[in-house]
């Protein structure tokens, strides 16, 4: 069992029979054992040696289906974009596959650092995959998408050929060809016990919580010229964990006296609960386009609000470049509130 399983299980057992032996005067009568459901939705982790894996496979074929549907909006069609985030695929040659050390990580000239350039296990792309992906929602694809989207981004990769089938049967074959496997460094001991391998970790967590500055120090910042550069990062954070984007959107003006409300207010609210503000500015393209410029480009049709209301359910690709947008899964009213919207000009 790994230590995240037996730090997790410790956690949901407080004022269960063990907790409440190692602490007896703090925790009587609190909480109760985890149930062996609860465990494992939470038990879910893909360590370095496949322990955790779930059985089954996925194409590379299948695997850029997914990708096209539900990828490709933040990561490009190949996933090289570098507009929402960093890219995936790139910087790795078939020499790195045979010595198993990515050679351009040690280049100072390269502009980036891919995710196969510094990937150094299967497992790590697996888990992320499957816990984090897609971005608007987490854990939402099937095993078998997890699988396949992972073989697609390895093909990418060069790692293995496009009528390739990963499974939990090969992907051991599959960590033998990865660019970067021979670059990480376990001497840390940062994944102590001995089945994997690894000594004593190198930091011991001794209470370090003592003589704190009583003021903070801000020791990094993003700067003005680029703080809305990519829309406001508040209202593009997932809903999950203590963690919230910085306001980085330009402070709105006071309406002129005696203006009606707007009800665009209402309709920034549904942009950002239904994460449309992750890929679309209102005055600047991101991933897509601007909203105030589909607003121009439909503006002369009678039914642009129904129109708009369906593409944006449906989605499609072609009309604003190569990078498709996904269907999205929003209620109809509310697609039908941002179509109103935006048929009115983006206001």
């Amino acid at each position: 069992m790994s230590s995240f399983r037996k730090a997790l299980l410790l956690a949901l057992a407080v004022g269960a029979t063990a907790a409440v032996a190692a602490e007896p005067a703090r925790f009587v009568g609190i909480g109760r054992a985890a149930t062996s459901q609860e465990v494992a939705a939470w038990d879910i982790d893909v360590r370095p040696d496949f322990k955790g894996l779930p059985r089954g496979s996925g194409s590379v074929n299948r695997g850029m289906e997914v990708w096209e549907a539900k990828c490709a909006g933040c990561h490009g069609i190949f996933g090289e974009s570098n507009e929402v985030f960093t890219p995936i695929v790139g910087g790795t040659s078939a020499e790195d596959v045979r010595t198993g050390r990515v050679a351009r990580l040690k280049d100072n000239s390269y502009p980036g650092r891919t995710t196969m350039m510094k990937l150094a296990t299967v497992s790590t792309l697996w888990d992320y995959i499957h816990r984090a992906m897609p971005w608007t929602a987490p854990k939402s694809l099937s095993v078998e998408e997890v699988y396949a989207v992972t073989a697609y981004i390895l093909h990418l990769g060069g790692v293995v050929p496009e009528d390739f089938v990963l499974s939990d049967r090969n992907i051991a074959e599959v960590q033998a060809r990865l660019p970067n496997r021979n670059g990480m460094q376990t001497q840390h001991g940062m994944w102590p016990g001995k089945e994997i391998g690894h000594g004593k970790p190198d930091v011991q967590g001794t209470n370090c919580m003592r003589n704190c500055p009583v003021e903070p120090k801000v020791a990094s910042f993003l700067p003005d010229h680029a703080r809305n550069a990519h829309g406001n990062l508040a209202d593009q954070n997932r809903l999950v964990g203590a963690q919230r984007g910085a306001q980085t959107a330009p402070v709105a003006q006071p309406s002129p006296a005696g203006a009606a409300a707007a009800p665009a207010q209402d309709v920034g609210a549904l942009l950002r609960k239904h994460a449309c503000v992750a890929c679309h500015g209102v005055d600047q393209k991101i991933v897509g386009p601007a909203l105030r410029e589909v607003a121009a480009r439909y503006a002369d049709r009678s039914d642009a609000a129904t129109y708009l209301a369906a593409r944006i359910r449906s989605g499609g690709s072609g009309v604003w470049g190569a990078v498709p947008m996904p269907p999205q899964a929003l209620p109809e009213a509310d697609a039908l509130a941002i179509g109103q919207w935006l048929a009115q000009g983006a206001k």
